[in-house]
């Protein structure tokens, strides 16, 4: 069966140079990225050719699936889209400073935000490495899945001998169905920003990271 993916565009765009305005105004560094969800694609496409003070390195679409690199030399991100889902997590990740511009403000991500974020992950480490049982979360969703690494993920695991792993393959991923299951620790091989939702997911790409760093 074959799929379309119809793009929702907003219908109203903004006054482009009061958002340059409040761009210059808000944000002091000169090299940005800009990041957008789909329905604002026409505003990150135009915006900056108003930005004359500053230079636009990177336009990039996030998705709730996706993890972007950012380009050498970016001083700054500015998210346009709606709620801090990616803005915290990008900030968290990138280690930049991370600008959300929605209804014609702009908001800079707290480092109280991103030092909570950056906290919860080093309690869901410590709890994973405690874990006796690891329950694996695939889904066959296209572009999400990678069973390839859950496969890795187990094989290794059984290797080491000091966890149990067991792997959950669906095509939608419930957490309220978690409890069901006498699992310690779930480690997350789908949207690597399912972890922002549940304070007991560990991503596979960030526990990783982890591991490499201990």
């Amino acid at each position: 069966m074959k799929t379309i993916f119809i793009g929702a565009k907003i219908r109203n765009e903004p006054d482009y140079s009061k958002v340059a305005e409040l761009v210059n105004e808000k944000i002091p560094e000169k090299k940005l990225a800009i990041c957008y969800s789909n329905q604002f694609v026409e505003i990150a496409r135009k915006l900056p050719e108003f930005l004359k003070e500053k230079e636009v390195l990177q336009k990039t679409q996030v998705l709730g699936c996706s993890n972007p690199n950012f380009k050498q030399g970016v001083e700054a991100i500015i998210i346009i889209g709606e709620g801090k889902f990616h803005s915290v997590s990008l900030a968290y990740e990138t280690g930049l400073p991370t600008y959300i511009l929605e209804y014609g403000k702009i908001e800079k991500i707290s480092e109280k935000d991103v030092k909570k974020m950056e906290e919860k992950e080093k309690g869901m480490y410590l709890k994973y490495l405690n874990s006796k049982k690891v329950g694996v979360l695939v889904t066959n969703k296209p572009g999400q899945q990678r069973l390839k690494s859950a496969i890795n993920y187990v094989r290794k695991t059984k290797e080491k001998g000091n966890k149990k792993a067991y792997m959950f393959i669906a095509n939608d991923l419930n957490v309220s169905e978690f409890e069901n299951f006498q699992i310690d620790t779930w480690v997350n091989t789908a949207c690597p920003r399912m972890d922002l939702t549940d304070g007991n997911i560990l991503n596979l790409e960030k526990l990783n990271n982890l591991e490499k760093k201990d």
